[in-house]
């Protein structure tokens, strides 16, 4: 990766120093949504996190059909040379991680209920309690879930939620399902890194 020049340091100091994590966090953020948009792919977060000597920029990306590990690698590029071209890391060395959400990601949009179709999940209902089920389907205004009904052995009640009804969901992790693919059909959960020049070997 290439660094910064002079006068890019020099603007960076001229406007009070190093940005806070969530201030950097935003300004990567504006800069590579427009790239990852333009590849297919979701912006789903930009974290960056001291590591050490150096910071881990973490950039989580998200599509319908998931993401394989040649989308990462390939998005992984266009992020550090969008990065590099901006100066936005300034001359610090930096560790690039460009992933895809793990199962723990939080259903908060309606594309994250449309990708969690098939899956078992929990959400606090705004009224009180919380609803267990399985995704049926969702678009922009609800989902429909089969309902875990709370006597063992009932059948599953088909129900459909606005999402303003519903808090955050969760996936559930469940063992193994008989009609789930094997995991070579599965999309890749995995990251790429890429180091910035300044971080030794």
């Amino acid at each position: 990766m290439s660094a910064p020049s002079g006068d890019d340091r020099a603007q960076r100091g001229r406007g009070g120093g190093r940005p806070t994590r969530d201030e950097a966090a935003a300004e990567i953020t504006r800069l590579l949504e427009p790239a990852v948009t333009a590849a297919g792919f979701d912006l789903e977060e930009v974290d960056v996190r001291p590591a050490g000597r150096r910071r881990l920029v973490r950039v989580v990306v998200d599509a319908d059909g998931g993401v394989a590990l040649d989308d990462v690698a390939e998005l992984s590029r266009t992020a550090s040379e969008a990065l590099d071209a901006s100066g936005v890391m300034g001359t610090s060395p930096y560790v690039l991680e460009v992933t895809s959400p793990g199962v723990d990601r939080p259903l908060t949009e309606p594309r994250h209920w449309r990708r969690a179709t098939g899956r078992l999940v929990v959400a606090p209902l705004t009224d009180g309690g919380q609803v267990e089920g399985r995704v049926v389907s969702a678009d922009d205004a609800s989902v429909v879930l089969d309902v875990v009904p709370a006597r063992k052995g009932a059948a599953p009640k088909r129900r459909a939620f606005d999402y303003a009804a519903l808090g955050r969901g969760r996936v559930q992790v469940e063992f193994r399902r008989t009609d789930e693919p094997d995991e070579a059909d599965e999309p890749a959960d995995e990251a790429a890194a890429t180091r910035s020049p300044a971080e030794p070997d």
